[in-house]
Protein backbone atom coordinates (compact mmCIF):
# COMPACT_ATOMS: atom_id res chain seq x y z
CA UNK A 1 0.00 0.00 0.00
CA UNK A 2 1.39 3.42 -0.97
CA UNK A 3 1.33 6.19 1.62
CA UNK A 4 2.71 9.72 1.88
CA UNK A 5 4.61 10.27 5.14
CA UNK A 6 3.53 13.39 7.02
CA UNK A 7 6.40 13.24 9.52
CA UNK A 8 9.98 11.97 9.58
CA UNK A 9 9.97 8.31 10.69
CA UNK A 10 13.35 6.83 11.69
CA UNK A 11 14.16 3.89 9.47
CA UNK A 12 11.08 4.47 7.29
CA UNK A 13 11.58 7.81 5.57
CA UNK A 14 11.18 11.55 5.69
CA UNK A 15 8.08 13.73 5.59
CA UNK A 16 6.74 14.09 2.04
CA UNK A 17 8.19 10.79 0.82
CA UNK A 18 5.96 8.18 -0.79
CA UNK A 19 6.52 4.76 0.71
CA UNK A 20 5.22 1.28 0.03
CA UNK A 21 4.09 -0.26 3.35
CA UNK A 22 1.97 -3.21 4.39
CA UNK A 23 -1.78 -2.60 4.67
CA UNK A 24 -1.78 -3.69 8.32
CA UNK A 25 1.01 -1.24 9.26
CA UNK A 26 -0.75 1.59 7.41
CA UNK A 27 -4.25 0.92 8.81
CA UNK A 28 -3.23 0.03 12.36
CA UNK A 29 -0.41 2.52 12.97
CA UNK A 30 0.41 5.18 10.37
CA UNK A 31 -3.10 6.38 9.44
CA UNK A 32 -4.70 6.41 12.95
CA UNK A 33 -1.69 8.28 14.40
CA UNK A 34 -1.76 10.92 11.63
CA UNK A 35 1.75 9.98 10.47
CA UNK A 36 0.77 9.27 6.87
CA UNK A 37 -2.01 9.54 4.29
CA UNK A 38 -3.02 7.15 1.53
CA UNK A 39 -1.04 8.26 -1.57
CA UNK A 40 -3.71 9.56 -3.96
CA UNK A 41 -2.62 12.09 -6.68
CA UNK A 42 -4.47 14.88 -4.82
CA UNK A 43 -2.86 14.08 -1.45
CA UNK A 44 0.61 13.90 -3.04
CA UNK A 45 0.11 17.37 -4.58
CA UNK A 46 -1.10 18.88 -1.27
CA UNK A 47 1.78 17.41 0.73
CA UNK A 48 4.35 18.59 -1.84
CA UNK A 49 3.05 22.19 -1.82
CA UNK A 50 2.94 22.20 2.00
CA UNK A 51 6.55 20.98 2.17
CA UNK A 52 7.62 23.64 -0.34
CA UNK A 53 5.99 26.36 1.82
CA UNK A 54 7.77 25.04 4.91
CA UNK A 55 11.10 25.02 3.08
CA UNK A 56 10.62 28.65 2.03
CA UNK A 57 9.69 29.66 5.59
CA UNK A 58 12.77 27.85 6.90
CA UNK A 59 14.95 29.77 4.39
CA UNK A 60 13.47 33.11 5.52
CA UNK A 61 13.85 32.17 9.21
CA UNK A 62 17.40 31.04 8.52
CA UNK A 63 18.26 34.40 6.91
CA UNK A 64 16.80 36.21 9.93
CA UNK A 65 18.80 34.02 12.32
CA UNK A 66 22.05 34.62 10.41
CA UNK A 67 21.40 38.38 10.53
CA UNK A 68 20.63 38.19 14.27
CA UNK A 69 23.77 36.13 14.89
CA UNK A 70 25.88 38.82 13.19
CA UNK A 71 24.16 41.49 15.29
CA UNK A 72 24.76 39.59 18.55
CA UNK A 73 28.35 38.45 17.92
CA UNK A 74 30.78 40.21 20.25
CA UNK A 75 28.09 42.24 22.02
CA UNK A 76 28.76 43.26 25.61
CA UNK A 77 25.96 43.11 28.15
CA UNK A 78 26.61 44.92 31.46
CA UNK A 79 25.00 44.35 34.84
CA UNK A 80 25.39 46.30 38.08
CA UNK A 81 24.97 44.07 41.12
CA UNK A 82 25.20 44.52 44.87
CA UNK A 83 27.88 42.53 46.63
CA UNK A 84 27.36 40.24 49.58
CA UNK A 85 29.91 38.42 51.70
CA UNK A 86 32.94 36.70 50.18
CA UNK A 87 32.93 38.51 46.82
CA UNK A 88 29.55 36.97 45.95
CA UNK A 89 26.57 38.84 44.58
CA UNK A 90 23.30 39.41 46.38
CA UNK A 91 21.19 37.10 44.22
CA UNK A 92 22.58 36.12 40.82
CA UNK A 93 22.50 36.92 37.11
CA UNK A 94 20.46 34.24 35.32
CA UNK A 95 19.94 33.23 31.68
CA UNK A 96 16.59 35.06 31.84
CA UNK A 97 18.36 38.31 32.90
CA UNK A 98 20.86 37.98 30.04
CA UNK A 99 18.09 37.17 27.53
CA UNK A 100 16.09 40.23 28.64
CA UNK A 101 19.07 42.60 28.35
CA UNK A 102 20.09 41.11 24.99
CA UNK A 103 16.51 41.39 23.68
CA UNK A 104 16.48 45.10 24.60
CA UNK A 105 19.92 45.65 23.03
CA UNK A 106 19.02 43.95 19.73
CA UNK A 107 15.31 44.71 19.47
CA UNK A 108 14.64 41.00 18.84
CA UNK A 109 13.10 38.59 21.31
CA UNK A 110 15.75 36.18 22.58
CA UNK A 111 14.49 33.12 24.46
CA UNK A 112 16.27 32.45 27.77
CA UNK A 113 16.65 28.80 26.67
CA UNK A 114 19.02 30.02 23.94
CA UNK A 115 21.42 31.52 26.52
CA UNK A 116 24.09 28.93 27.29
CA UNK A 117 24.70 29.42 31.02
CA UNK A 118 25.02 26.23 33.02
CA UNK A 119 24.81 27.95 36.41
CA UNK A 120 23.65 31.43 37.39
CA UNK A 121 26.50 33.95 37.59
CA UNK A 122 27.21 34.83 41.21
CA UNK A 123 30.49 36.79 41.06
CA UNK A 124 31.65 40.02 39.47
CA UNK A 125 33.78 39.71 36.37
CA UNK A 126 33.61 39.12 32.65
CA UNK A 127 32.02 35.95 31.20
CA UNK A 128 31.97 34.61 27.64
CA UNK A 129 28.47 33.28 26.93
CA UNK A 130 27.20 31.52 23.80
CA UNK A 131 23.76 32.22 22.37
CA UNK A 132 22.46 29.05 20.70
CA UNK A 133 20.30 30.35 17.85
CA UNK A 134 20.66 27.18 15.77
CA UNK A 135 22.84 24.06 15.77
CA UNK A 136 25.49 25.88 13.72
CA UNK A 137 24.75 29.45 14.86
CA UNK A 138 26.23 30.14 18.29
CA UNK A 139 27.34 33.78 18.50
CA UNK A 140 29.40 34.71 21.57
CA UNK A 141 28.59 37.64 23.85
CA UNK A 142 30.44 39.05 26.85
CA UNK A 143 28.52 39.42 30.11
CA UNK A 144 30.18 41.91 32.46
CA UNK A 145 29.05 42.04 36.09
CA UNK A 146 30.18 45.08 38.07
CA UNK A 147 29.78 46.00 41.72
CA UNK A 148 26.99 48.51 42.32
CA UNK A 149 28.46 49.82 45.60
CA UNK A 150 30.76 52.29 43.82
CA UNK A 151 27.75 54.04 42.39
CA UNK A 152 26.43 54.52 45.94
CA UNK A 153 29.76 55.97 47.12
CA UNK A 154 29.83 58.38 44.20
CA UNK A 155 26.29 59.47 44.99
CA UNK A 156 27.25 59.97 48.67
CA UNK A 157 30.32 62.01 47.65
CA UNK A 158 28.18 64.07 45.31
CA UNK A 159 25.63 64.67 48.07
CA UNK A 160 28.43 65.72 50.45
CA UNK A 161 29.85 68.08 47.84
CA UNK A 162 26.37 69.56 47.32
CA UNK A 163 26.04 70.02 51.12
CA UNK A 164 29.43 71.74 51.28
CA UNK A 165 28.42 73.96 48.39
CA UNK A 166 25.20 74.78 50.20
CA UNK A 167 27.10 75.69 53.39
CA UNK A 168 29.45 77.95 51.43
CA UNK A 169 26.47 79.64 49.77
CA UNK A 170 24.87 80.15 53.21
CA UNK A 171 28.10 81.63 54.61
CA UNK A 172 28.37 83.92 51.59
CA UNK A 173 24.76 85.04 52.09
CA UNK A 174 25.45 85.71 55.79
CA UNK A 175 28.56 87.71 54.91
CA UNK A 176 26.52 89.74 52.42
CA UNK A 177 23.90 90.42 55.12
CA UNK A 178 26.62 91.48 57.56
CA UNK A 179 28.07 93.80 54.92
CA UNK A 180 24.62 95.33 54.33
CA UNK A 181 24.11 95.86 58.08
CA UNK A 182 27.50 97.56 58.37
CA UNK A 183 26.67 99.78 55.38
CA UNK A 184 23.34 100.69 56.98
CA UNK A 185 25.04 101.51 60.32
CA UNK A 186 27.62 103.61 58.49
CA UNK A 187 24.86 105.48 56.66
CA UNK A 188 23.05 106.08 59.97
CA UNK A 189 26.26 107.32 61.63
CA UNK A 190 26.86 109.68 58.72
CA UNK A 191 23.28 111.03 59.03
CA UNK A 192 23.81 111.56 62.77
CA UNK A 193 27.06 113.42 62.08
CA UNK A 194 25.33 115.60 59.48
CA UNK A 195 22.58 116.49 61.98
CA UNK A 196 25.18 117.37 64.61
CA UNK A 197 27.01 119.55 62.09
CA UNK A 198 23.76 121.34 61.14
CA UNK A 199 23.03 122.13 64.84
CA UNK A 200 26.47 123.78 65.25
Amino acid sequence: MKVVLLEDLPGKGKAGEIKEVSKGYARNFLLPHGLALVATPMVIKQVESKLEEERLEEDIDRDKLVELAQQIEGKEIRFKARMGAGERLFGSITAADVAEELSQATGSVIDKKKIDIEKSLRKTGSYEVAVKLASDLNPQITVVIEEEKEKGKKTEKKAEAEKEKGKKTEKKAEAEKEKEKKAEKKAETEKETEKETEKD
